[in-house]
């Protein structure tokens, strides 16, 4: 899901879920034009990205962490997730990259820890 807004809050947004931003930049590493789409994404003063529910391979966790590390300290970034921090080696199946991938997420960063019910499952 890649849904652009040209203004929020002021800045340039897209908000994107993680399996379609890792299936669009795995698309362009596959065709050798990787470099151009982390281009086009650091063009976006905020990305927010829906982590939902992943499934990671080696090459996902690669290009992810990249996108990451090319926006770090540079623009904005909001990242939802369902899992806490812990569970991230897990998820990434590896706890280095996990931690290298959480500590540029987290440097200078605010967490908002939102607990309670869902609100869609109360409907």
């Amino acid at each position: 899901m890649w849904n652009s807004c040209p203004e929020s809050f002021g800045y340039r947004t897209l908000f994107v879920g993680a399996q379609s931003l890792i299936a669009s930049l795995t698309q362009f590493h596959q065709e050798g034009r990787l470099e151009e789409k982390l281009k086009k994404l650091a063009q976006y003063k905020l990305l927010i990205i829906d982590e939902s529910y992943i499934s990671v391979d080696r090459l996902w966790v690669t290009l992810f962490f990249q996108s990451i590390f090319r926006r770090y300290e540079k623009v904005l970034m909001v990242l939802t997730s369902n899992q806490s921090y812990a569970h991230w080696g897990e998820i990434f199946g590896d706890p280095i990259i996990a931690s290298a991938i959480l500590d540029r997420i987290l440097h200078h960063a605010t967490t908002v820890n939102i607990k309670g019910e869902s609100y869609r499952l109360k409907e």
